[in-house]
């Protein structure tokens, strides 16, 4: 008789990925969908599959998860965006580089851990000292970039400062309004945020045409 093929178990989705993360992905979307306070251990150990005892082998607690969520995000945003960022020595690249990306990401991934992000108040303090300076060294890194394009004189009559809250205001508000199954083409979304965040801030004679110095994503 022919040996029969063997069929493959399928594979939890949580065990194709490295583990944490996808609890961490799975958990924001839980929390965003339920409330941080109303989100139970029990629901985030049902959502990825494991028993409560199983979530506990990665995660010693709720707070601890939301640390580790924050972490995470900043993690992505250091190795997609800042770390990209700081290779572009001129300013104006470097602020286009920093838009790009931090909004391609929130479009690829969607906005769950982002919107976690604003959950600081329910951090210990230690915690929260640790994710408050990790947005400022981020913070800083675009500032710094609008400062240079002032003394440059192509940052419109605006303070570095105010442009900086601004900007992030409207990229980390896309987390709020974008769906991955909505009717909004990523592409589009992104030439457009592009278009409406640089004339935002630089001069409109030092605003080149979208077209023609779109970064890598919108060349896609």
């Amino acid at each position: 008789m022919p040996k029969q093929a063997k069929t493959k178990k399928a594979i939890p989705i949580w065990r194709k990925e490295d583990r944490a993360d996808h609890i961490y992905r799975v958990a924001a979307e839980v929390m965003c969908r339920k409330g941080y306070a109303a989100t139970s251990m029990n629901d985030i150990a049902d959502a990825v599959g494991l028993t409560k005892a199983g979530i506990y082998h990665y995660i010693r607690g709720k707070e601890q998860l939301l640390f580790e969520i924050m972490n995470f995000a900043m993690d992505m945003v250091d190795e997609d965006v800042v770390a990209p960022a700081r290779e572009v020595t001129d300013p104006e690249e470097r602020l286009h580089t920093i838009i790009d990306r931090h909004a391609k990401r929130i479009l690829e991934v969607g906005g769950a851990v982002t919107i976690l992000l604003e959950e600081m108040a329910a951090l210990t303090p230690a915690h929260q000292r640790t994710i408050r300076n990790r947005k400022r060294a981020y913070f800083e890194l675009v500032r710094q970039t609008l400062e240079q394009l002032a003394a440059e004189g192509k940052l419109r009559n605006v303070n570095p400062t105010v442009a900086t809250f601004s900007l992030f205001g409207m990229i980390l508000w896309i987390s709020r309004w974008y769906r991955r199954d909505g009717d909004l083409a990523p592409q589009e979304v992104l030439r457009d945020f592009h278009e409406m965040a640089l004339n935002a801030v630089l001069r409109t004679e030092g605003v080149r045409s979208t077209e023609k110095t779109v970064g890598p994503y919108l060349r896609k």
